[in-house]
Formats: C-alpha cells, sequence, structure tokens
C-alpha cells in the first residue's frame, strides 16, 4: 500500500520540524510527551505528515508493519474483518491517539479515518534506533501498549456480558471522558462514527443502537442534536445505566 504524500509547505530541514513539534498543542497527549524541547528535534528528524480525507485508509490489515504513527486531528476506527466478510470495530482513535505498534511485520489490524485526519508517521527502523538515545520512548511505547491491553480487556466485557442499553450507555460515557481529557465539552459529543460504526464496535445491529438511542432521548438521559451531535442530559445516570 502506498500512503498519501505528507503536505508540503516548503520547510524541509529538521529545524522547523522541530519548532512545529514544540507548538503541537496536543503534545502533552502524544507519544512524544516524553521528550523536552531541547530533545523533540532528535524525533521531530524523522518524522513526516499524512493527510487523509474521511474513509480513506491508512492502512490495512496484513500491510507491511513499516511505520508507527500519532494522531494530531480528527479520528480513525480500527476494525479487523471476520472470515465470513464481517467486520469487528475494536476502538475509534482521537487526537493524541498512537496506532500502528505491531508484534509482527504486518499490521493486524487496519486503520480508516472517518473524518479528515492529520497524522505523524515515524518509521519504525528509525524509530527503534532513538531508543537508545531517549529511554523513555520506549518506556512511552510500553505504557501505550499496556493501555491497549486494558482497553482490550474493557472491550471483551462490553462485548460479552452487558446489555445493549449497558454497552451504548457505556460507549457514551466513555466518549465523553476521552473528550474532556483533551479538553473538549464533556457533556456535548461530537460523534465522528456512524451508527453503523458504533454497531459493529458494540456487536449490536443498527436498529437496536437507534432504538436504544431513541429511548435514552425519551427518558430524558440525551438530547439529539442530529445525527453527528448529541447532549448528555443525565451523566450520572446514564454511569448508572452503564454499571447496571
Amino acid at each position: 500500500m502506498t500512503l498519501p504524500k505528507a503536505k508540503s509547505n516548503g520547510r524541509r530541514h529538521a529545524n522547523c520540524a522541530a519548532l512545529d513539534c514544540q507548538a503541537c498543542e496536543i503534545r502533552p497527549l502524544t507519544f512524544c510527551a516524553g521528550l523536552d524541547n531541547s530533545e523533540i528535534g532528535k524525533l521531530a528528524a524523522i518524522v513526516t505528515r499524512v493527510s487523509l480525507q474521511s474513509q480513506q485508509m491508512l492502512f490495512h490489515e496484513g500491510d507491511s508493519a513499516e511505520s508507527v504513527f500519532n494522531l494530531t486531528s480528527g479520528s480513525i476506527k480500527i476494525y479487523k474483518l471476520l472470515p465470513d466478510g464481517r467486520r469487528q470495530i475494536t476502538g475509534f482513535l482521537m487526537p493524541g491517539d498512537f496506532l500502528g505498534l505491531a508484534a509482527k511485520s504486518a499490521y493486524s489490524y487496519s486503520a480508516e479515518a472517518t473524518t479528515a485526519v492529520e497524522a505523524c508517521r515515524f518509521p519504525r527502523s528509525r524509530l527503534d534506533a532513538l531508543f537508545g538515545q531517549f529511554p523513555q520512548l520506549e518506556h512511552r511505547l510500553f505504557q501505550i501498549a499496556n493501555d491497549e491491553l486494558v482497553l482490550a480487556q474493557d472491550q471483551m466485557l462490553l462485548l460479552g456480558r452487558k446489555s445493549a442499553g449497558e454497552k451504548i450507555a457505556s460507549f457514551l460515557v466513555r466518549l465523553a471522558e476521552r473528550q474532556e481529557s483533551r479538553g473538549g465539552e464533556p457533556d456535548h459529543l461530537a460523534l465522528t462514527m456512524t451508527r453503523g460504526d458504533i454497531a459493529d464496535y458494540l456487536g449490536l445491529t443498527i436498529e437496536t443502537v437507534s432504538r436504544t438511542m431513541s429511548q435514552f432521548k425519551k427518558q430524558g438521559l440525551i438530547s439529539q442534536k442530529s445525527l453527528t451531535e448529541i447532549e448528555l442530559i443525565d451523566r450520572d445516570q446514564m454511569m448508572d445505566r452503564a454499571e447496571s
């Protein structure tokens, strides 16, 4: 697979890239957070930028895992295709999230933009060479891998033990928490994914997702401004629904 070319602004040398990294608004959330301003230039020197439009693939499951990525704007869904052609979405990524870690030589899942996306791309071979100089980067990767394991365990519980209402309540509460951690309004949710995406993430049908959302609206738990904008009216009760 050939990735899209990074946007060019005429500034190709490492010093300009380093200035860009120093000014990055989401840097505290990213893989780069462990480096100070005197160190970030080394990492910036190996970075290229990737721009995607909605529904464009960053990579496919089975592609050679030559790079890892830090999402800097937009949203990406990651998923696996089952042998019978069904799709299981395993996550929705936001700015600051890291993706592309692979235990083998190929990606174990596919990554597709759900909005316009900007991401930093790090070649694995060149990143590996920096670990000896900056061990905090490797430690940060271990943290990310551990976080992914915890999320995978949460997803197993979500799919295996919760009712449809509990699944959707859990999804909305978790989305609010993640949005709040990035400085957004926790009770005004921007849904970058479709109802079909939510269904494939939660192991439900589109009809069940739509029906449950309508029930939440009638019960005064949410206010639905549009298909892509939801307000949590009673977050505490929604959390109770998620745990009941």
